[in-house]
């Protein structure tokens, strides 16, 4: 599959415009989760995933707070109209902030920490059984790492030779009250933990595009493949880096003329 990464990183500059133009018809988005993830889901839709055929790949989002950025490649895909981005989350339409299943594209109700990877891995199990050779994809948060049933995912996977699934781990380093650093410092170093349950583990910039590609292609036959994306929450806007505050605010008229150069600049 050829995947074009200028292309790609233009996309995702229209990505982080068309969330900012949307966040002025709302009170409040999950703008900086979104555009942790953006470069991710590009990768993961336009140069990873089959989806196409009798037995498609699936993904899943458990990191449901970035489904404003799943939302915008079902647009680009064709799966979403530009008439059902503009009115998500509003009176009427049947897109929230959190995905649910039933809506285009969607494969399971996500939000609720550490339910979407389990799905995920139900799934795979699922296409394991059945010998189709399909492909998994999830992304989940770092603050997922947080849930038993993350960990219980973790464990089992390899244990039932489950070898078809690719988890990133969006790893902003941030939770909605700080960082993850000062709140939950045992929890690094995510990929000795991960490694020491049987799972093939990398590291990578999680907006280099680039990269992300390289290392997931390389994914190993024999196990689950898990990639720890270092990215920025807020990535592409100064004042909504790395700050909480940003995980569920609208930007006001000001601050978003100020956000719409930043992002056209990038």
């Amino acid at each position: 599959m050829s995947y074009d990464i200028p292309a790609a990183k233009l996309r995702c500059k229209n990505y982080r415009r068309r969330i900012l133009d949307l966040s002025q018809k709302l009170g409040a988005l999950h703008i900086a989760p979104a555009y942790s993830c953006l470069e991710i889901l590009d990768t993961i839709y336009f140069g990873l995933m089959k989806r196409e055929g009798d037995h498609p790949d699936t993904f899943i989002l458990s990191k449901g707070h970035g489904a404003i950025a799943w939302y915008t490649i079902l647009e680009k895909i064709g799966v979403l109209t530009p008439r059902q981005f503009e009115t998500c989350c509003q009176s009427g339409s049947h897109l929230g902030g959190h995905p649910d299943r039933g809506n285009p594209g969607v494969e399971a109700s996500t939000g609720s920490l550490g339910h979407g990877f389990p799905i995920a891995l139900g799934i795979a199990r699922a296409e394991v059984e059945r010998q189709t050779h399909a492909s998994l994809f999830t992304v989940i948060s770092d603050g997922e790492l947080f849930e038993g049933s993350t960990w219980e995912s973790f464990l089992v996977a390899p244990n039932l030779k489950i070898n078809n699934i690719t988890v990133f781990i969006d790893n902003n380093g941030s939770i909605s009250r700080g960082s993850i650093a000062e709140h939950h410092p045992n929890l690094n170093p995510i990929v000795p933990k991960i490694s020491a349950f049987g799972w093939d583990v990398r590291e990578v910039d999680g907006h280099d595009i680039g990269n992300i590609l390289d290392v997931a292609r390389s994914k190993s036959p024999g196990k689950p493949l898990a990639i720890v994306a270092r990215t920025v929450k807020g990535k592409g806007v100064s004042f909504m880096e790395n700050k909480p505050i940003w995980a569920y605010r609208s930007p006001n008229p000001e601050e978003y003329q100020i956000a719409i150069k930043e992002v056209e600049g990038a």
